[in-house]
């Protein structure tokens, strides 16, 4: 296969490691990085590399245009939508970090921008080529559990010190980043979720903005889905917990699943049906239950399998793992959580993107300095939070 030529915009933490990669690859041939601070750019050392201090100038770059094929974005999260269309206008192909956007209007907007007949669009949702969750998607997809009852998802094992939230101007904002937990840290979860489970038709939650630490945005929420079908599911998850776990629990009809990721997966299988056991005469008879360990092999491959995937679909030799169109979804139901969350009511599916923009923004507008939360609390006296769920 010929070597895809890429530019990579964003040379943070993920984006030095994307360097790493593309430069490593057979599959692409990095031509140039593009980050607002010089120091970053020239960590990125090798022949024909052309450097750029801004994603802009290297996509308005005439001498660099007929040089490139495709683009990875990797910049903080508001550039996402503008840098990304402002690629996919130019007719490059795009591979967005997550998430794709903010918010739904966001999303939409880059995604509209998209040429589906041209252009391949891809999401860095890495986890979906982990082995435990292409077996949970499968599973599901063909009832070999019987039919989905419940789900719930505790994901807590990314404790965060004010340090980190304090490492840079942007973290932990809304007008930086957008949000907190649910922007930052859970995307792939979220992404996860709605691949797994589809998406559901209302959502309740709790919102802990600056519980734990001196910020303005979600660090702690715990959510409660409901769907169509009469399924419900559970999502929580915080940077405020130590050790912290993270633990997704699937009861099927035939079946309840629990996986602790890096572990084995565990399936406790009952002998009859939930549902033949309910018509049961004896009122205290609960079925038999056999308990099973399926182990899985490898992460496989995570990031680098990501990258590849989408050269690979450049060139026409597979489908994307992860469309970035899929990537809606994940941005919608983060929306809608933060919506509840911070006007304490239920919050209908599909998100009405007008009323959560009137949201973020007066978040934006009533946002205190960095390093003082909603409470007033600094981050000197953090250890002294003990927070309260909402705004």
């Amino acid at each position: 296969m010929m070597p895809v030529k890429v530019a990579l915009i964003g040379l943070g933490n993920m984006g030095q490691l994307h360097a790493k990669w593309l430069m490593r690859s057979e599959a692409f041939d990095l031509v140039a990085v593009a980050d607002v601070d010089p120091a970053r750019s020239a960590l990125i050392a090798s022949d024909g590399i052309r450097h750029f201090t801004s994603g802009r100038s290297l996509l308005r770059s005439k001498s660099l245009a007929s040089e490139i094929e495709a683009v990875l974005i990797a910049t903080p999260h508001y550039d996402h939508t503008s840098l990304g269309a402002m690629a996919l206008k130019k007719g490059l192909h795009v591979l967005v970090e997550k998430p794709i956007s903010v918010d739904k209007r966001d999303a939409l907007r880059l995604i509209n921008a998209h040429d589906p007949a041209k252009q391949i669009f891809a999401a860095m949702f890495n986890q979906r080529v982990h082995p435990a969750y292409g077996f949970l998607k499968s599973a599901l997809d063909e009832e070999t559990f019987g039919a989905l009852r419940r789900f719930s998802w505790t994901i807590t094992d990314w404790f965060r010190s004010q340090r980190y939230f304090d490492s840079g101007g942007w973290r932990a904002t809304w007008r930086g980043e957008g949000g907190g937990v649910l922007l930052n840290q859970s995307p792939h979860q979220l992404d996860l979720l709605t691949w797994l489970f589809g998406m559901p038709s209302a959502v309740f939650a709790s919102c802990g903005f600056g519980r734990w630490h001196a910020i303005n945005v979600d660090d702690e929420v715990h959510a409660v889905l409901e769907y169509p079908s009469g399924v419900t599911g559970s999502f929580i998850t915080s940077t405020g917990e130590a050790p912290g776990r993270n633990t997704l629990e699937i009861v099927c009809d035939h079946a309840t699943l629990t996986l602790d990721l890096g572990q084995p997966l565990v399936v406790r299988r009952n002998a009859q049906s939930i549902s033949q056991s309910i018509t049961s005469n004896n009122p205290f008879e609960k079925p038999d239950c056999e308990t099973e360990y399926k182990h899985f092999e490898g992460d496989g491959g995570q990031h680098r399998t990501i990258l590849e995937n989408f050269a690979r679909a450049i060139r026409g030799e597979e489908p994307l793992i992860a469309p970035a169109t899929e990537g809606l979804a994940s941005v919608e139901l983060a929306n809608a959580m933060l919506l509840s969350g911070g006007t304490r009511t239920r919050v209908i599916l599909p998100l009405d993107d007008g009323r959560y923009r009137r949201w973020l923004n007066d978040q934006k507008r009533r946002e205190s300095p960095k390093g003082l939360s909603l409470n007033g609390k600094r981050s000197s006296e953090v250890s002294d939070l003990s927070g309260s769920f909402g705004s």
